[in-house]
């Protein structure tokens, strides 16, 4: 193996010396092959002579003016070490298994700690190199004759260097920062102190021992890896290769890491970047928007530029968001108003240069805060208009009575703008019932002025509840300001309840009369009779009253109710005498029995009847507008085609109203009246009172006011709450599973909006209908229903028996059926045992505080996120849930309970609140309902 070794050397001469090339060729022949190099002297001596004649190079002791030790590895068989640091050894005195890159080390070097100083050099910078500098200084190397060898010492490693010509040039391109010819920038290189230019890229330094430590050179050359390629000539070249490849390996492990390392930094970076970016624009939007948005009266965040809206709790959590002036744009900056346009009361007045302008002012009630404001538009075609979340932290909206589609809350409703005035839920967008009312559950009510043309619109899609001022041809023709004004107040509690007492409070005892205290008490425990008919008049009469009521004697007593048939025409106030010649003896016949008779009454008056001619001639109708008020605008309704409208806010109406009715007690001993006023879409469109309306409401609004006095039982619509004892009917409802889910659905949301005393409709339907209506039911005069199905009749009159009133038309008799008679029967018991006894304590919280009598269940716990969704479930005051069938064909349901302990009134079985009830039984004889128990109650 040593002829590797001299390799290197001879191929150093090649370039000059052409026959040292060849005979070196020779000489490593002959090692390839199975002969000794020793068994050729002659070629030998002939390189040594070639060597020798070559000028001898200067040795590394003499360059580095020291004097180095010499070190001779004898061979085995003649373990003898020669060392001297004077003399310099004869070539027989080295080995020839000595390695040719070994090198002399200094005298004093045993006494160096090796592992620091190896630490150390790890730890300095490394001069840069080009890699050009390298390949240049590889040609020069290689194009210079070397220091020659002694002929005599084959076995010694003579260091080879550079001239210097090649040293300054090495020097000259390692201080060169200029770049290639191609323009591109030299990459540095590292050049390592202990190899030469030529060793660096041959092979890795040798292994040097020192006394009992050894070290590789590669822990000093940390540029180089060993490889397989090393000259390796030692005997011990495996466990050096082995070693050097060990401690090659932590380097490695390191670079890894380090490479891993910075790929991480990298990826920090860029994310800190972006983070950063992110920071700058939020900050960037904050702060602009912090700027615009001003505080007003401390809860209220209000950005005029684009007029986002907000109101803070007690504990500044947003309660409600939305965007005022929603028509407005955003073109005009907004400013203070002037001083004549100011209001002294504390209000805060922004506008809108020539086109609208915002007033808000603030009122503390304790707990609760309202916030009141109005909008004016100041150009023509300019409609304003809020718009407020529909949905935010899980809060829904409830109000606006019945709506098309009879949607339990607000936020599951879409549609479009339209006028919030009473009509026939199935043509209009609102029902017969109406309040400019809205709360949601999260602890926020609003409430719109009477004066406003509001139009409501909620969009779904959007999540937007708004509310518009617009006038139209006929809800709102009469324009009461020169341009649309929305005035509204919103109010905010914690507590969604109080909020709505607060909202509704209104005190029914005012003015209650004793007699009128019992005829509410008689309405809430005795049922209501409708007397049958057809669509004709002649379908009613005497017989048929007396008839009806000795049937209805064996369900209880109550009010007879008497349909408009009572007179000849609608509008006469005087009984037909040719179908009742003797009608006051019936009534009496009636009161002997312990029932109640009650007349049905209109402010219309037939072309028919003798009492137009006069009215016309008093000038007490309605009258066409934008014509002389002597000629009567005209409608239709039920069995009249053609009939005129009592205009109530004429002064002489009222008296003349009354006088007739006055006359009707004292003839025919009647106790009192339902007012069938109709809706609002029932007056003429073109209609003109002497005096102004704010809007078709307010006509049935003082026409119930004024006949107050003369006795009402019900009324047929409503924008404001009657004064006891008249209730609110429901809408008509057809004879149908969904004319039963209608009823449900009516009755809690007039609750919600105010209404405590609300009267249900007929038990089985007020008419039946298998088409889709295009007109108002009130158009036309309805028959009463055939009889329904016995299921349908019973799951009705399971429903209406915890409702607070109950009204009949058809009777449980006529079915000649055990079941059904014996579910009348038990649902008697559970009425007077149990339903009424709560509807009595539940009546002055009613009256006091507004709060209905059937509840929805999260009136009962408004912060029970699953009481808020249940639509098909009640309360009677707080005590009783009622859990009813509501589809055909079913007998098991889901129930919710809310918190607390409930007792079954099925099975009598004790049950735990705040939790569903899955698959729950509920036969067809049976309805679920449960009373709720003690809270100390245990199981």
């Amino acid at each position: 193996m040593a002829h590797t070794s001299q390799t290197g050397a001879a191929q150093a001469l090649n370039g000059q010396h052409p026959e040292l090339a060849f005979a070196d060729a020779d000489a490593d022949t002959d090692a390839d092959g199975d002969g000794d190099e020793r068994d050729e002297p002659v070629a030998e001596q002939e390189q040594h002579r070639l060597l020798g004649a070559m000028p001898r190079k200067q040795s590394l002791s003499e360059r580095r003016n020291v004097e180095l030790p010499l070190l001779k590895m004898v061979n085995e068989k003649e373990p003898e070490a020669i060392m001297s640091s004077s003399a310099t050894p004869s070539p027989e005195a080295f080995a020839p298994g000595l390695r040719r890159n070994s090198i002399s080390m200094p005298s004093g070097i045993n006494a160096l700690d090796l592992e620091a100083l190896r630490l150390r050099h790890q730890m300095q910078p490394q001069d840069a190199l080009h890699e050009e500098i390298i390949a240049d200084d590889a040609t020069s190397s290689l194009g210079t004759p070397a220091t020659p060898v002694t002929p005599d010492t084959p076995g010694i490693t003579a260091p080879t260097t550079t001239s210097a010509n090649a040293a300054d040039k090495a020097i000259n391109f390692a201080n060169d920062d200029s770049d290639d010819e191609f323009g591109n920038a030299r990459r540095p290189v590292h050049r390592d102190r202990f190899r030469s230019r030529r060793r660096a890229s041959i092979a890795p330094l040798p292994a040097l021992r020192l006394n009992s430590k050894e070290m590789l050179a590669s822990d000093f050359d940390s540029h180089s890896l060993a490889s397989n390629q090393a000259s390796i000539t030692s005997v011990n070249s495996l466990a050096s290769l082995l070693r050097e490849k060990m401690q090659a390996f932590p380097q490695l492990i390191r670079k890894k890491k380090r490479e891993t390392k910075d790929y991480k930094i990298k990826i920090f970076v860029i994310i800190m970047f972006f983070i950063i970016i992110f920071l700058i624009g939020y900050a960037y939007v904050a702060y602009h928007q912090q700027v615009l948005t001003r505080s007003y009266f401390q809860k209220i965040k209000f950005n005029s530029h684009d007029r986002i809206f907000r109101i803070l709790s007690h504990e500044d959590k947003e309660v409600i968001s939305g965007q005022l002036g929603v028509t407005l744009g955003f073109d005009t900056a907004p400013f203070h108003c002037l001083e004549e346009q100011r209001r002294s009361d504390g209000s805060v007045c922004i506008e809108w240069n020539g086109i609208a302008r915002l007033h808000m002012n603030f009122e503390d009630k304790g707990v609760f805060r309202c916030y009141t404001l109005q909008w004016q538009a100041l150009t023509p075609g300019l409609l304003p208009t809020d718009c407020y979340e529909l949905k935010r932290d899980n809060g829904l909206w409830f109000g606006g009575g019945v709506t098309k589609g009879q949607e339990w809350s607000l936020s599951y409703a879409n549609f479009d703008f339209a006028p919030y005035a009473s009509g026939d839920a199935k043509i209009h967008q609102f029902g017969n019932g109406v309040k400019r009312y809205f709360i949601n559950s999260i602890g926020v009510a609003m409430q719109v002025s009477e004066k406003t043309p509001l139009q409501l619109g909620v969009n779904r899609t959007e999540n937007r509840f708004c509310l518009r001022a617009a006038n139209d041809e006929f809800t709102f023709v009469n324009r009461l300001t020169p341009l649309p004004q929305l005035d509204y107040r919103i109010c905010t509690t914690e507590d969604m309840r109080s909020l709505h007492m607060l909202m509704t409070q209104q005190s029914l005892w005012d003015g209650l009369k004793e007699q009128e205290f019992k005829v509410l008490h008689s309405l809430l425990e005795e049922p209501v009779w409708r007397v049958p008919h057809t669509e004709l008049p002649e379908s009613l009469n005497e017989s048929a009253i007396c008839d009806y009521s000795e049937s209805a004697i064996a369900m209880g007593l109550g009010h007879i109710v008497i349909n408009e048939f009572w007179q000849e025409n609608i509008g006469d106030f005087t009984v037909d005498k040719a179908r009742f010649p003797t009608l006051k003896d019936t009534i009496d016949v009636l009161h002997r029995r312990g029932f109640k008779v009650v007349l049905t009454i209109q402010p219309f008056i037939s072309t028919d009847s003798a009492n137009f001619k006069d009215a016309v001639k008093r000038k007490l109708l309605i009258y066409e507008r934008h014509s002389e008020r002597s000629i009567p605008a005209l409608t239709r309704y039920k069995s009249s085609s053609s009939a005129g409208v009592l205009d109530i806010t004429n002064n002489a109406s009222v008296p003349w109203l009354l006088e007739k009715l006055q006359r009707l007690k004292e003839e025919y001993g009647v106790q009192s009246f339902y007012l069938d006023l109709g809706t609002g879409y029932n007056l003429p469109h073109y209609y003109q009172c002497r005096q102004t309306l704010d809007n078709p409401d307010t006509y049935a609004r003082l026409f119930t006011a004024s006949l107050e006095g003369a006795g009402l039982m019900a009324v047929s619509t409503a924008s404001v709450v009657p004064k006891p004892p008249t209730f609110l009917s429901t809408p008509p409802a057809n004879a149908t599973w969904e004319g039963l889910r209608e009823t449900l659905g009516a009755v809690l949301n007039y609750g919600v909006i105010g209404y405590p005393f609300v009267l249900p409709g007929v038990i089985g339907g007020d008419y039946l209908l298998q088409r889709p209506l295009t007109k108002m039911v009130s158009f036309y005069s309805m028959a009463q229903p055939p009889l329904p199905e016995p299921e349908l009749f019973i799951r009705w009159l399971q429903l209406a028996t915890f409702m607070p009133a109950m009204q009949f038309s058809h009777l449980p008799s006529e079915y000649r059926s055990d079941l059904v008679t014996r579910v009348a029967q038990e649902l008697k018991e559970v009425r007077q045992l149990i339903v009424i006894p709560l509807l009595k304590k539940y009546l002055n919280p009613s009256m006091n505080e507004g709060l209905p009598l059937v509840r929805p269940l999260w009136m009962m716990d408004p912060h029970d996120p699953a009481c808020l969704i249940v639509s098909d479930e009640f309360s009677v005051g707080e005590e009783l849930i009622v859990a009813p069938i509501l589809h055909a064909n079913r007998e098991e349901r889901e129930v919710y309970l809310p918190q607390g302990v409930w007792k079954d009134g099925i099975d009598g079985s004790l049950r735990k609140g705040s939790r569903w009830m899955h698959g729950y039984r509920v036969p067809k004889d049976k309805i679920a309902y449960f009373r709720k128990m003690p809270d100390n109650t245990r199981f």
